[in-house]
């Protein structure tokens, strides 16, 4: 199987649009220790033809056009046969509307975000005669398969993680939003082929021991690191939120990824999803260098893995 990121970014993308720091300065100077990156999403591929992807970015045509693989070939074809949504959040389905021009492929997420697909007509664009939209139930292995029905030689089992529901309808929420998101808002998946097995948990609002028994024993792991520090945001005057309360763990700390996860036995270990805030970002940066220190690596666009 050929794992490869389409994007290692969190919402926004690194440079943000709107962000004048010093690390978002350095990646427009073209600094290479300040790469640039898209928003969060990776693709995946068994039989050498057909790819699944995880997540539809707003960035996802900018990342099609920077991967050969995704290219079409034909005058109206693409190699995509299925995406996943893991939440229903604007990073993860705002580019579904560019997969609007009338090819097949399947749509997988579970039911909560597909409601959220279904109240929103914008999304009808997206043709459901040719995009079947299929429901991934929490803790049920399923065989991908493409539009037609054809199998695609990779199985998930989606979990219910710690988070917590898109930003646009936290004011349907009763009760803090730090414990809301149990419901299916937020999912990770498990991926295995005769290759290996596969996680990916680009959102996750904290680590306990539901998380440690998913992730453990995975050839690679693909883990939410949005943030250094959990007031990583506030300290620099960007935002109001700690990152708990956004729905994300930190890498660093007694609650972090990085301590929580490190009696596991992993095989490549990853973070994905990392926000412009983060120091760990620049690769002369001494949280970059304690992330390698730790066995992780920062994922990156382009980044390809082969199991």
């Amino acid at each position: 199987m050929l794992v490869r990121i389409l994007g290692a970014a969190a919402g926004g993308g690194f440079p943000q649009w709107n962000d004048g720091g010093e690390a978002s300065q350095r990646a427009r100077a073209g600094d290479p220790t300040a790469q640039p990156a898209t928003q969060a999403s990776i693709a995946l591929c068994v039989n050498g033809s057909d790819w699944v992807v995880v997540n539809a970015a707003p960035d996802l045509r900018q990342q099609i056009e920077a991967t050969p693989p995704l290219w079409p070939r034909g005058r109206r074809h693409t190699p995509i046969a299925a995406v996943l949504l893991t939440n229903g959040d604007v990073d993860a389905v705002a580019g579904l509307l560019h997969l609007r021009e009338g090819t097949a492929f399947a749509l997988y997420a579970h039911p909560r975000v597909l409601e959220t697909l279904d109240r929103n007509p914008i999304f009808e664009v997206v043709n459901r005669d040719l995009v079947p939209r299929r429901p991934l139930h929490p803790d049920e292995w399923c065989e991908l398969r493409t539009a037609e029905g054809r199998e695609l030689g990779l199985s998930v089992r989606p979990f219910v993680a710690p988070g917590k529901i898109p930003l646009y309808r936290e004011r349907e929420v009763e009760g803090p939003l730090e414990t809301a998101g149990r419901g299916g808002d937020t999912i990770g998946l498990e991926l295995t082929t005769p290759g290996g097995r596969i996680v990916y948990l680009a959102n996750c609002a904290r680590i306990d021991e539901a998380v440690r028994r998913r992730v453990a024993g995975s050839d690679l792991l693909f883990m939410d690191g949005t943030l250094w520090s959990d007031d990583e945001m506030i300290r620099q005057g960007v935002g109001r939120k700690t990152g708990r309360r956004m729905g994300h763990v930190s890498m660093s700390g007694d609650e972090g990824a990085i301590a929580l996860l490190s009696d596991l036995n992993l095989g490549r270990r990853v973070f994905i999803h990392i926000n412009n805030t983060n120091p760990a970002l620049l690769a002369d940066s001494p949280e970059r260098a304690a992330v390698i220190a730790s066995g992780w690596e920062i994922g990156r666009d382009g980044m390809e893995f082969e199991l």
